[in-house]
């Protein structure tokens, strides 16, 4: 979906991959087309490898200009056959991608902070945001209030007001952990100014599977607290040092109701 007013390209989650059971959150949330359809298909790496063997080389270079192949944005998506399908084993591979999780949880950890806490230039609620509620989200409440003389946005119902995000610094200026655990994060506070400076990808990493239930609790209404709690276990629970099977696979359920609950609360480009 391209976002005319962010200038930006994002993909909404697919409403098929919740299942005919929760179709309903698609209906509620977006405007626009609904998606009956069942999810696509999983490809093995050896359909793909049919399907990228297709296409020839592109020659990357400013004299050339840009190349598409025949059929993007119709038939397929693929702009480059990545050099990695030359390798004999690369089809047969079971993990072809490598995430960060670290760094995952890190971007996630910030989204959620610094707009839930309104953080001045970096939170995700700002004013092309909501233009884009406008043209795409069933959020009335949160929409731009024009008059006359100037243009207002209403505070969301996941932003903590100042006195409640006061509190919350406050109390993070007073925490301490055991030894080894986290970093002294009462060093990064600073109250006169209502910021976290110098956060670490181990201090995101603590903040969202250990703070972000208890810092929220109380402070925003409970339905989105249970959202914000459900991507901290996730996460939590993804970085476990033991996991089995069973535990795996329900994760992989749980997360498409968690990201759409999250889809719910947040505007378009918190994803």
């Amino acid at each position: 979906m391209v976002r005319p007013r962010s200038c930006r390209v994002i993909y909404y989650f697919d409403t098929p991959a919740l299942g005919r059971r929760h179709q309903s959150f698609g209906r509620v949330i977006f405007i626009g087309r609904v998606e009956n359809d069942v999810a696509s298909p999983c490809l093995s790496g050896e359909e793909l490898n049919d399907a990228v063997s297709e296409y020839s080389d592109i020659v990357f270079g400013l004299q050339l200009g840009k190349q598409k192949f025949p059929g993007f944005g119709l038939t397929h998506n693929w702009v480059k056959r990545s050099i990695f399908w030359e390798l004999p084993y690369w089809k047969t591979n079971l993990l072809r991608h490598n995430l960060d999780v670290m760094h995952i949880e890190k971007n996630m950890f910030e989204n959620i902070f610094n707009t839930v806490m309104d953080m001045k230039g970096k939170t995700k609620d700002n004013f092309k945001a909501r233009l884009d509620i406008a043209l795409f989200c069933n959020h009335k409440n949160m929409e731009l209030v024009c008059d006359e003389s100037r243009v207002a946005k209403p505070r969301a119902s996941f932003v903590l007001e100042k006195n409640a995000q006061l509190l919350i610094y406050k109390w993070l200026k007073r925490l301490c952990f055991p030894d080894g655990h986290a970093l002294n994060i009462s060093r990064l506070v600073n109250i006169e100014e209502c910021r976290l400076y110098g956060m670490m990808s181990h201090d995101c990493h603590m903040f969202m599977q250990t703070l972000i239930p208890l810092a929220f609790h109380d402070l925003l209404p409970k339905w989105i607290w249970d959202a914000l709690t459900e991507i901290s276990h996730f996460f939590r629970d993804i970085c476990s040092s033991k996991l089995n099977v069973d535990h795996i696979e329900r994760l992989e359920t749980n997360i498409v109701e968690t990201l759409y609950k999250l889809q719910m609360i947040f505007p378009p480009s918190f994803f």
